[in-house]
């Protein structure tokens, strides 16, 4: 299977002057882990993901007052429509993430997130499982 298959396609966008409580209550609302950042006069594409968010609550930085540029990472690893979910998982699983923005043409088209995989998955590997021989 392929990440054109298993991505979500509605993708959340936000730009680098929202707050971190903008963004997590956009987040919240769509039910995503992540949102694509883009800054046109900046960096261009990076992603904020809830795990950013979470660090910084946790050293106590006030969420209204924190952008998403300040904390959205641009160093980012892109996938491709045409790869495999395996080589999105291996991607996420070396650089220790969860999501992948999917880029066609230098365009975010898409992200697959780590559930994305585990869904598309699941039902091949119960199906599987039905018919190994005891």
């Amino acid at each position: 299977m392929l990440v054109r298959d298993a991505m979500s396609t509605v993708v959340l966008t936000i730009g680098p002057a929202h707050t971190l409580r903008q963004a997590a209550t956009l987040m919240s609302t769509r039910r995503v882990g992540a949102a694509v950042v883009l800054d046109p006069d900046g960096t261009g594409i990076g992603i904020l993901t809830e795990r950013d968010i979470l660090d910084s609550l946790g050293l106590g930085q006030d969420p209204d007052s924190e952008h998403a540029h300040s904390h959205t990472t641009t160093d980012v690893v892109f996938a491709a429509p045409s790869w495999t979910l395996e080589d999105a998982a291996h991607a996420m699983t070396r650089g220790g993430f969860r999501h992948l923005i999917v880029l066609e043409r230098d365009e975010p088209i898409g992200i697959v997130s780590v559930r994305d995989i585990i869904r598309c998955w699941a039902p091949v590997r119960r199906q599987a499982a039905r018919h190994t021989p005891a």
